[in-house]
């Protein structure tokens, strides 16, 4: 039996190694990536960002443009430049009479500095909470994280993705959102006000959304909830892979699937269902990697083509199934977005769409190399033993 030991040693080498390696590399990268791409569904528009600078440069505007309301909810929120003009664009709409609401993750964001998520009295902020008691009772409902990336303007504009809020992810990572405009908004609308109705204190104002729901059944968010033990995305994954006649197309940060996920993947695979997943070739989590090269042997043998992504840190969560629905949002393919923390992702059918996500797909790959069965069987003995020393971490994260 492996003992605990053995698996924290093996965490801790491999988090050191990697550290060691990764202080000595450049911070300067580049990486292919397609201008904003619109695309309409019915009266809903849709716009879709590969690249941070054109994404942030559109919110900061919708922000300048509110006259009502702004909902802004983000799991890291850097304090550096660009967080600091986030943090200037929101002040200054509170001063002009707009109604702000605030959320972050206070775990999330336990290196930047307490000074900087101070803000002026009229603009309401809600700061997930760092610990919550009712874990030390294993309650799993009040383990989970806020990962979501949600912003809504004056309930008619709404960004929803994979990008957090800094500097970093602005030039550095390669990740995709999308700007929902018309019908659709409101179901973003429904998920942060909802949240926030749910977890503010008595000194936060209760939200009353404005604009009646329109049923949309082509555009849906899924929204997990942990304290009500609801897990949507996983759900829209499993459908969508066990309805696939053609081609699955995953792009994910973090990819350790459960065995339920793992196995719906192969038998799409062993229909004849073109499988492939784009993976970083190095995150910037590196026990991540690990567990998730622990899959890799089965995938490969099943059919499955791994693509890994180079010299830039791929953190999109999306996905395309036969040239007909697609996923944008905030979950990672992993126990702790499917299953733990709050995330959303959009789940939405059209044709236009997934074929821009295909064109982003096929840019992507233009960055990847294709990890090979038998590169991938003759790795390093000392690799094959760390995946396995670590694999008992994979229910964790």
């Amino acid at each position: 039996m492996l003992s605990a030991g053995a698996t924290l040693s093996a965490a801790a080498t491999v988090v050191a190694v990697d550290h060691f390696q990764k202080r000595h590399q450049s911070r300067k990268v580049k990486f292919p990536h397609l201008p904003p791409r619109d695309v309409a569904i019915g009266d809903t528009e849709t716009r879709i960002y590969t690249f941070g600078k054109d994404l942030f440069e559109q919110m900061l505007e919708a922000i300048a443009q509110a006259k009502s309301t702004i909902y802004l909810e983000s799991y890291i929120w850097k304090s550096d430049e660009c967080g600091r003009q986030f943090k200037d664009a929101v002040i200054d709409a509170a001063q002009r009479g707009v109604d702000v609401y605030l959320i972050y993750d206070a775990f999330a964001n336990l290196v930047v500095p307490r000074s900087f998520f101070k803000f002026p009295k009229k603009i309401h902020v809600l700061a997930y909470p760092l610990f919550r008691p009712r874990v030390l009772t294993l309650d799993l409902k009040y383990t989970g994280r806020d990962h979501r990336k949600i912003l809504v303007v004056d309930e008619e504009i709404g960004f929803v993705g994979g990008y957090n809020i800094g500097q970093t992810y602005a030039d550095q990572w390669r990740d995709t959102h999308m700007r929902i405009t018309g019908p659709g908004v409101w179901e973003l609308t429904s998920a942060f006000v909802t949240f926030w109705n749910h977890n503010r204190k008595d000194n936060l104002p209760h939200i009353e959304p404005h604009h009646i729901p329109d049923w949309l059944p082509r555009i849906q968010a899924a929204a997990n909830a942990p304290i009500r033990q609801v897990y949507p995305v996983r759900n829209i994954y499993l459908e969508a892979i066990r309805r696939a006649t053609h081609h699955i197309y995953l792009t994910q940060a973090y990819f350790i699937p459960d065995a339920i996920f793992l196995n719906d993947l192969l038998d799409a695979a062993a229909r004849g269902v073109d499988v492939r997943i784009i993976v970083p070739e190095s995150s910037n989590h590196v026990l991540t990697d690990w567990l998730s090269r622990g899959q890799y042997s089965k995938l490969l043998r099943g059919g499955v083509t791994i693509w890994l992504y180079r010299n830039a840190m791929v953190h999109a969560k999306t996905a395309t199934v036969d040239g007909q629905w697609t996923t944008i949002g905030t979950a990672n393919i992993d126990r702790l977005s499917l299953q733990g923390n709050y995330e959303i992702n959009m789940s939405i059918y059209s044709a236009d769409l997934a074929r821009s996500m295909e064109e982003v797909f096929e840019v992507d790959l233009s960055n990847c190399r294709r990890l090979e069965l038998d590169e991938w069987e003759n790795r390093p003995f000392v690799n094959k033993i760390g995946e396995f020393l670590l694999a008992p971490l994979s229910p964790l994260l």
